[in-house]
């Protein structure tokens, strides 16, 4: 099978410390400056639909959003905070890039920031003037940092005090998508005793950014990620069969909610995960 995966772009995905694992999901690590002549297919990143919110600082190089009409759009800083994606996001960077992702629970952001999560859904904002002054230092130090683990050690060390004098009355939400969500709907029928449907769902809404039926389709999507992998370890993927079993109506179902939630149709993502380098952040999330 023909492959453009270029064998020195690094791509890592960093684990949080247990006591941030109702906060960060997961850091992800990019640095592509000892990978000559990559093209630019390969300094492309794909990146699925998702509940959660994202920051991003760009250590070394810069790059672009790749619209939908193909047409790019310079980023607007090198600190970016972005909300929940309803749909799939293509970027590009230059060559000898540098960048540390964060994937951040909705509800812990909105907790300690204050921000408004629906006015970020499907956007990416300077960090320095969506989130308050007591992040510019945090900014400064991790743009000046050596390495991934020396981001994450300064990312930690700034969450930590702020979320545990926020979380100590919370219960931790769970790791998977799945197990938030259900964890954020119980919060909001127990915060509102007697509301209304209705009124759970805009609850619902303000802390995650996303309705409960978005959030039902991208923990559907995630679980089927997870059994695809699982299958492709083990040998062939049967497509209809897996369908029914993530609980889809037939396998048409599931080609239109996987194109939906990455732009891709289910086997078309599962060879590109395998052989293309801009799809490196499926291979090391999954």
């Amino acid at each position: 099978m023909d492959s453009d995966r270029h064998p020195d772009a690094v791509a890592r995905l960093i684990a949080p410390s247990l006591a941030l694992s109702g906060c960060l999901y997961a850091s992800l690590w990019r640095d592509t400056t000892a990978a000559a002549s990559l093209t630019a297919a390969q300094r492309s990143s794909h990146f699925p639909a998702t509940p959660f919110c994202g920051m991003t600082w760009v250590l070394e190089g810069d790059g672009c959003q790749v619209l939908d009409d193909g047409s790019e759009r310079r980023l607007g800083g090198r600190c970016l905070v972005g909300g929940p994606r309803t749909r799939p996001a293509q970027f590009r960077s230059d060559a000898g890039t540098r960048c540390f992702m964060v994937a951040m629970l909705p509800e812990a952001l909105h907790a300690l920031t204050g921000v408004d999560l629906t006015a970020l859904l499907d956007r990416y904002e300077p960090i320095e003037s969506a989130l308050g002054a007591d992040w510019q230092a945090l900014n400064t130090a991790l743009l000046a940092a050596p390495d991934e683990h020396a981001c994450q050690a300064l990312l930690e060390e700034f969450l930590l005090p702020r979320w545990r004098a926020w979380a100590q009355s919370q219960a931790s939400p769970p790791r998977r998508y799945r197990d938030w969500m259900q964890n954020l709907a119980l919060k909001a029928v127990a915060g509102g005793h007697g509301d209304s449907l209705r009124q759970v769902e805009r609850r619902i809404k303000r802390w995650s950014g996303q309705s409960m039926q978005a959030l039902r389709r991208v923990s559907r999507a995630e679980s089927t990620f997870h059994r695809v992998r699982r299958e492709m370890e083990a040998g062939e993927v049967l497509w209809s069969a897996l369908a029914q079993d993530a609980g889809y109506a037939d396998q048409a179902h599931l080609c239109r909610e996987t194109r939906r939630v990455t732009g891709f149709s289910p086997e078309e993502l599962r060879r590109r995960i395998d052989t293309d380098e801009a799809f490196w952040a499926y291979r090391v999330w999954v």
